[in-house]
């Protein structure tokens, strides 16, 4: 089963970290990430823009709008993703606390839907 392994920052802990410390864990994030690709846990990843980079799209009663950043106010912000394979939400889970962004903020672990399952259901 895949899982979604989404990557929030506090963007204030980040700004503590001197320019070495986040090298050095990034560094070993990827290696990490390597490792794990290798293995063949690890199907796809990559770090986003800042929010500030960010657009929202959004339809109501017929009109679109279009707006700078994410819409939600919060603290930490969605920084990045691992998509990986795992045999249970445990193995997930696992996998989500080797990666040291979880000491700057968090890691949520999400199940993938089966698209496959809904498109037959659908019948599209």
């Amino acid at each position: 089963m895949q899982y979604l392994l989404l990557v929030y920052i506090d963007p204030e802990k980040m700004a503590q970290l001197p320019e070495e410390g986040f090298n050095q864990e990034m560094r070993g994030c990827l290696q990490h990430a390597d490792a794990m690709t290798k293995q063949g846990t690890l199907k796809a990843f990559q770090q986003l823009e800042p929010p500030a980079r960010a657009k929202t799209v959004r339809s109501r009663g017929g009109r679109t709008s279009i707006v700078d950043g994410p819409f939600a106010e919060t603290r930490e912000v969605l920084a990045g993703y691992n998509l990986v394979e795992a045999d249970s939400m445990e193995e997930a889970l696992r996998m989500a606390q080797e990666f040291p962004w979880t000491r700057y903020g968090a890691i949520e672990v999400r199940p993938v839907g089966d698209i496959a399952a809904v498109r037959r259901r659908v019948g599209a």
